[in-house]
């Protein structure tokens, strides 16, 4: 599946270009233009990374940058024509994950992109192992614990368990769940999704204020965790 990557960029001959190389190299792309889009299309299109524009109309890249951050670890690649250190370690301080000055070659762009999204299929492959507050999901045991105590739980409730706290308070599609937890290849009735989630909830009913399996009605569900916990 192709890596996603949001472009937040106003030059639109910068986005453009940044645009058709990240394509060629097999990226699926979006741009947005502004800093208030940037956050619209982040949360619809759910990147694997953002290259991030500091100097941006509506919302600049600091603030696009920090609302990010509030719930997400997406990696974010800050783009900008000030090369000052104190820049630069601000931008990092508030979690941008590598820094690139314009103008810049686009073999050094599409090198730093290769990188960080490599780092995260590192960290992707070596997380299998999620906690929460009275929850602990290890997809290597292929054990659930709740409150301390190893509850006996089916493959696929938890990986479905797993896939969904993966991405908190993001939400899936019943056929989204079917397709990236069951696979392409399952053609069975999308209520199996409804029956799973029940299962998991007769489980983990009442374990914590922190965080919940949710419905989001007419849409499908979300592992939520509660920030005003």
């Amino acid at each position: 599946m192709a890596r996603k990557v949001l472009i937040v960029e106003d030059e639109a001959n910068i986005a453009e270009l940044v645009n058709l190389y990240l394509k060629k190299e097999g990226y699926e792309t979006m741009v947005a233009g502004d800093g208030g889009k940037a956050l619209e299309l982040y949360r619809s299109f759910r990147p694997d990374l953002v290259l991030l524009d500091i100097m941006l109309p509506v919302m600049d890249g600091w603030a696009v940058c920090s609302k990010i951050r509030e719930t997400d670890k997406t990696p974010i690649i800050m783009l900008t024509a000030k090369g000052e250190t104190i820049d630069k370690v601000a931008g990092l301080e508030m979690g941008a994950d590598d820094y690139i000055v314009k103008p810049f070659e686009m073999k050094e762009l599409l090198a730093r992109v290769h990188a960080v999204l490599r780092r995260l299929g590192d960290e992707e492959e070596r997380t299998r192992r999620l906690t929460f507050d009275g929850l602990v999901i290890n997809l290597d045991s292929y054990e659930l614990e709740v409150r301390g105590k190893r509850v006996d739980t089916p493959p696929k409730e938890l990986e479905l368990l797993f896939h969904l706290a993966s991405s908190p308070n993001r939400v899936f599609t019943r056929n989204q769940l079917l397709d990236e937890v069951w696979g392409f290849d399952y053609f069975g009735d999308s209520r199996t999704v409804d029956v799973h989630i029940k299962r998991l909830r007769e489980k983990l009913e009442g374990v914590s204020d922190q965080w919940s399996l949710k419905t989001v009605w007419g849409v499908g569900y979300k592992f939520e965790l509660h920030t005003n916990a």
